[in-house]
């Protein structure tokens, strides 16, 4: 994942993952990152692994909801119909966003809605048949 443009006075990045039509009534957070620093502008693959090995220097994975402190791939239910992936990077005031490391990413989301400066979302779609 790489990104480009963001607005004067960024001073970190958070990536979400999330599903909104899962079938739980509420979507799905499959991942989430905090406390990217500014001059960071991508992510290799596999940077949401179980151990963060291709996150740089101080950002952390809040566990998604399934508790994981990693990403978790897109699987919808066979038979479930299409499913919309958002990936979003957000650009942030703040260096740390301050939220605790056990925090959900629902919870993430109210806290930087003062921070946020812009975002950048891209959109996938998967489907089981």
């Amino acid at each position: 994942m790489k990104w480009s443009g963001a607005p004067e006075g960024t001073k970190s990045f958070a990536v979400t993952a999330y599903d909104p039509d899962a079938p739980t009534g509420s979507g799905l957070w499959h991942w989430a990152v905090i406390n990217i620093p500014a001059g960071v502008t991508e992510l290799p693959a596999g940077a949401g692994d179980e151990h963060g090995s291709g996150l740089p220097e101080g950002a952390l994975q809040l566990p998604n909801d399934l508790r994981l402190e990693r990403f978790i791939g897109a699987a919808p239910p066979a038979g479930h119909g299409p499913h919309r992936y958002y990936f979003v990077v957000h650009a942030l005031d703040v260096e740390k966003i301050g939220v605790d490391p056990s925090a959900t990413p629902a919870l993430l989301g109210f806290t930087m809605l003062g921070h946020t400066l812009g975002r950048a979302i891209l959109m996938a779609t998967g489907e089981v048949k």
